[in-house]
């Protein structure tokens, strides 16, 4: 069978998320790099692209360029994927599915509730695939998580806690580093920091394994560094379709947390517990019984999970491989888009346009909320789109 065709804009040198996606989309062997237009310096774009051992005329000074000269080829790209900074990340997405290529767009999808709406139909209009890289469930066991509660082993679920908390903006001082200041800055970054980079990602799990969206919420957004023009720390209280109460706390000044994602799910029957730092292992407490360990890799675990799973048990996965669960996903759904077959469901796992849509409604409701005093208000669900 032979690789797909990828092609990327953005995730050059420096970049902090650029290497991730390389390791992960070529891991399985179903895409090969072949073009991209990796930096907005044109000089380092090619540069780069070079680096990577590109066929030079698939190295592109800029998008634009990249997107002109690929629409004409007989062999065109199979996927796009996006990694570059927030605001950007609407014209180009756009640009691309308009053109009829496959995207990948790195989160959030757009910064405004309108931009998403309009890649949403433009998605749905084309029939291309515009998937948003909530990367994080590409974990086995969070695909496990998201079994046991569809298949009703928690009962109905009651509350979903979930937290994104670290400390890597905790220095005043840093502001000065341009890979800072833009998270900062409301033209780059849009109406959020925290909520935007790291509450998305904590929400969207929520939402994952559940399989419920939000309906409303309450936000406080704070700073506890003084003079930034976005929050560096936000709790947000919601409810969720099904009536699931919610609880979020992320915090980019939380010192002693280095990338404290986590996520619990307490239902009728037993509660959940997962911990990014430790992905290996899944809480489960039954009610009325002992608290016991789920192992990544173990042969109990739902067919979900031993899709997703790569490596045998007691040797730790990581980030990559989530990341490439996700690329291996929308292979198969490229690949059965092009033939008119049916995918597996356990296939069809990667997060799409619906939600990332989703979780820019909920993070700009959320600034929204936290700027009228955590008023609580709507957040419209898939059924009352337009």
């Amino acid at each position: 069978m032979s690789r797909l065709r990828w092609g990327m804009v953005g995730g050059g040198e420096g970049s902090q998320i650029g290497f991730t996606h390389r390791a992960a989309a070529e891991l399985d062997r179903e895409f090969e790099l072949v073009a991209g237009a990796f930096d907005i310096d044109p000089g380092r774009s090619r540069s780069f692209g070079n680096s990577l051992g590109l066929d030079f005329e698939h190295v592109y000074g800029d998008w634009q360029s990249m997107l002109a000269a690929e629409s004409e080829c007989a062999n065109r790209l199979d996927l796009v994927t996006i990694a570059t900074p927030n605001n950007s990340h609407f014209e180009i997405c756009r640009a691309f599915l308009q053109a009829g290529f496959h995207v990948l767009c790195e989160k959030p999808l757009t910064i405004t509730r309108e931009s998403a709406q309009e890649l949403h139909a433009v998605a749905v209009t084309g029939e291309q695939i515009c998937a948003v890289n909530f990367g994080y469930t590409g974990y086995p066991l969070v695909r496990q998580m998201r079994a046991m509660v569809i298949n009703g082993e928690l009962g109905k679920v009651r509350l979903v806690k979930t937290e994104f908390a670290a400390g890597f903006l905790a220095d005043a001082q840093s502001d000065t580093n341009p890979r800072v200041r833009w998270r900062f800055d409301p033209e780059l970054a849009g109406p959020s920091c925290v909520m935007a980079d790291m509450g998305s990602h904590a929400m969207h799990l929520a939402c994952f394994t559940t399989g419920q969206q939000i309906k409303r919420l309450s936000a406080d957004f704070a700073n506890g560094v003084q003079g930034r023009q976005l929050e560096d720390d936000a709790s947000v209280v919601f409810r969720m379709e099904g009536g699931t109460i919610g609880r979020l706390w992320v915090s980019g000044i939380a010192l002693g947390k280095t990338h404290g994602l986590s996520i619990q799910i307490f239902g009728e029957q037993g509660g959940l517990c997962w911990n990014q730092e430790h992905p290996d292992q899944l809480l489960w407490t039954p009610l009325n019984g002992s608290s016991q360990i789920l192992e990544r890799g173990t042969v109990s675990l739902a067919p979900e999970a031993q899709t997703a799973n790569r490596l045998a048990v007691g040797h730790p996965e990581g980030m990559v491989l989530a990341f490439a669960n996700i690329y291996r996903d929308l292979a198969a759904s490229i690949r059965t888009s092009g033939d008119g077959s049916t995918i597996s469901p356990r296939q069809h796992l990667f997060p799409s346009v619906v939600d990332g849509r989703h979780m820019v409604d909920v993070v700009c409701i959320a600034a929204q909320s936290s700027k009228a005093g955590s008023q609580w208000l709507d957040v419209p669900t898939q059924e009352d789109w337009v």
